[in-house]
């Protein structure tokens, strides 16, 4: 199976991994993911004690139990992987297209 891939301004091939999914049993909702992403993939979620997902900032009846990251815009994404690298649990997975 063939990768997309593009040259890097030297004109070595680089195979660009896109985000696919993020563990929501791992995320810590830490928004380290979200600080390097330069192009608004993720949005930052509540999650209450059903497991829905619900607004992270309106706790006033304390509904979130904790906060975890989504991919709200997954076509915006450019395969940089920084998202990747800078998360502490491991809770994303990227993958290349196929070509």
């Amino acid at each position: 199976m063939s990768f997309v891939t593009y040259a890097t301004r030297d004109g070595s091939t680089w195979t660009p991994e896109y985000l696919m999914s993020i563990d929501h049993e791992l995320c810590i909702g830490c928004g380290r993911c979200f600080k390097v992403c330069t192009m608004g993939v993720l949005k930052l979620q509540g999650v209450d004690e059903e497991g829905n997902f619900c607004d992270p900032f309106d706790d006033d009846e304390g509904e979130v139990e904790r906060k975890v990251m989504t991919i709200e815009k997954a076509g915006a994404c450019i395969g940089c992987a920084s998202c990747q690298t800078v998360c502490g649990t491991k809770a994303q997975k990227h993958a290349p297209l196929a070509a």
